[in-house]
């Protein structure tokens, strides 16, 4: 089964610039530690590790076509989303234990999370377009 590892920390906190500096190596040591443990890491080997909240925007939309686009993240909990490590583990007990093996989880918190499993054909995909970017749902392949 499939697990996402959300890491989140408090990006208000106050620490040196030796700490801020260990914590990244801690990051940078993710998959490492994982792969010991014995966890497959899908995707991107080093997980994806976000910018500050201080850069995302949230995006609100209606039926009706109203957009509204607000600079921040979308929660405003002391907390905030900093990476995601998308894992397999045999069971929910050892995604926990991988957990265990990402350093903010002892300066923050990782919530684990199982993954919906569908097929490939079935997951929407990001396009880039000269405006942004566009989701599309990907289409299995035409039978012949």
């Amino acid at each position: 089964m499939r697990y996402a590892l959300l890491v989140y920390y408090d990006p208000n906190a106050d620490i040196s610039a030796e700490e801020r500096s260990r914590r990244a190596a801690g990051l940078e040591s993710v998959p490492m530690r994982l792969r010991a443990l014995g966890a497959r890491i899908d995707g991107l080997d080093a997980g994806l590790r976000l910018q500050p909240p201080t850069t995302a925007v949230t995006v609100r939309c209606w039926d009706g076509g109203d957009v509204m686009v607000s600079p921040g993240p979308a929660a405003t909990a002391r907390e905030q989303l900093a990476a995601c490590f998308v894992v397999g583990c045999p069971d929910a007990e050892a995604a926990v234990e991988a957990a265990t093996r990402i350093p903010a989880a002892w300066y923050g918190s990782v919530e684990v999370r199982p993954v919906v499993d569908e097929p490939a054909q079935l997951r929407p995909a990001f396009r880039p377009t000269a405006g942004g970017a566009e989701l599309a749902a990907a289409t299995a392949p035409a039978a012949s």
